[in-house]
């Protein structure tokens, strides 16, 4: 999920979109605070108690909960689930790097983004796992390239801005909420922060800067699969929420009901 924060300024907005989504239970650690949802089928266990497609899902999700702060477990435990019982070692994104120069979380945030075809919910990389994850990338540390201070700011910025990225699409969403009563969950996502959108091209044609990014998200939308579009602009300073960017979220051109979504909010937005 991207990296930096958000403010839905940029975003189209229909008046009539208020209904928020609820879905998807909280980690496993945490009983007292489990639900159970009722007449959702996309989101019931299947006959084999398998909670999730697997082939949808990325890897780092597989073990998530596990790092998942949780109120009524104590360090120790936690500390213990971490630990795979086949070698007796953490997970190899949640380990420091060969020369890192500083110790890292590996605490992991639980998102309000329901997982397709799962009671759970996406859960959001630790500061270890973003670590890692641009060293894959390319990116190598230097002394004045970043703190340990940085990579904790990081990961909040990356969780607001996701949290404000479904807010826009549940906004969206709301426009089918009668077709699907149980909530849109996300199925899976990628990057294209090289391959600008048709909008963003067009505005920049008008003078306006581009997108430092872009996202595809995929939406379940009780069996059918939606796409979104999100492009992120520079926003400016990063408030006291870790809010800096500015989202442009809209349904991909790829259907006449995505099209139809999008000539109803234009008007909306143009006649209110």
């Amino acid at each position: 999920m991207g990296l930096s924060a958000s403010s839905p300024a940029a975003t189209e907005q229909s008046p009539n979109a208020s209904r928020q989504y609820q879905a998807a239970s909280p980690p496993s650690e945490c009983p007292m605070h489990q639900e159970k949802m009722s007449g959702c089928p996309m989101h019931m266990k299947t006959a084999d108690h398998r909670t999730e497609n697997t082939d949808d899902v990325p890897a780092h999700q597989e073990r998530a909960y596990e790092f998942v702060a949780c109120p009524v477990k104590s360090g120790a435990s936690q500390m213990k689930d971490d630990i795979d019982p086949s070698n007796m070692m953490p997970p190899p994104n949640q380990q420091p790097s060969p020369g890192q120069p500083f110790p890292l979380s590996t605490v992991r945030e639980e998102s309000s983004i329901p997982r397709a075809n799962s009671d759970k919910k996406w859960v959001y990389p630790s500061e270890q796992m973003f670590w890692n994850a641009m060293l894959r990338k390319g990116w190598r540390w230097k002394d004045d390239d970043i703190t340990s201070e940085d990579m904790t700011n990081i990961i909040k910025i990356h969780n607001q801005n996701n949290e404000q990225a479904w807010k826009e699409i549940l906004k969206w969403e709301a426009l089918h909420a009668v077709e699907c009563p149980c909530g849109p969950s996300l199925m899976r996502f990628g990057g294209k922060a090289k391959e600008y959108s048709p909008r963003a091209r067009i505005r920049s044609w008008m003078g306006y800067e581009l997108p430092f990014d872009r996202h595809d998200w995929i939406v379940d939308r009780c069996g059918k699969e939606v796409r979104y579009v999100i492009d992120y602009y520079d926003g400016g300073a990063v408030d006291k929420n870790y809010q800096f960017t500015i989202l442009d979220v809209r349904p991909a051109l790829d259907s006449l009901s995505a099209v139809w979504d999008r000539v109803k909010v234009a008007w909306w937005r143009w006649t209110s």
